[in-house]
């Protein structure tokens, strides 16, 4: 077993970002808006701003607590994109045998007529997610990435169909394109 004595992962601050670390709690403000993590699972790992640049560190670190700590560089780095740029996801409706509607209502995406069925099927929208419905096209767009892929993965979770050939019945919703907002 071996150990790397100091790991440590620095993730450059934008000029138009802010970031406050509380222990291990981390705020990230910017246009966009705010988003705070708290990362106290992550115990080995010590959070800090040096300069511009947040500074994530262990010492005498395993195999696991080394992914530990790019894991949560990584995580910090998606929370500036989120507040400079935001999220958003594409997801296609198709349908060959049922027309499918889609409905937003309140923290709801409601799926009418999947298949012909009588009731419709629901999807949670995750946190502060957007949800627009344009023709054939579903839009999920935030800051927070985790909540906008989240609520992505429901809506697509939320038409899928077992039991069925999949090369017969393609219906359902897919995510066919994630790309940053840019304005």
């Amino acid at each position: 077993m071996v150990r790397e004595v100091r790991i440590v992962e620095e993730v450059e601050i934008p000029e138009n970002v802010s970031v406050e670390v509380n222990g291990s709690v981390v705020k990230v403000s910017g246009p966009k808006g705010t988003i705070e993590r708290d990362f106290s699972h992550a115990k080995k790992v010590r959070i800090s701003l040096q300069d511009r640049k947040v500074v994530v560190e262990t010492h005498f670190a395993r195999r696991k607590d080394k992914a530990v700590v790019y894991a949560v560089a990584a995580h910090i780095r998606n929370m500036i994109t989120g507040v400079t740029k935001g999220y958003r996801y594409w997801l296609k409706i198709i349908y060959s045998h049922f027309p499918i509607t889609v409905k937003v209502e309140g923290d709801k995406v409601l799926i009418v007529n999947f298949l012909g069925e009588k009731s419709p099927r629901v999807a949670k929208i995750v946190g502060s997610a957007k949800v627009k419905v344009q023709r054939n096209d579903v839009i999920v767009e935030g800051i927070n990435i985790e909540e906008v892929g989240q609520t992505a993965a429901n809506i697509e979770q939320a038409t899928k169909i077992s039991g069925f050939d999949r090369r017969v019945f393609v219906d359902g919703i897919y995510i066919y394109k994630k790309e940053f907002m840019e304005g």
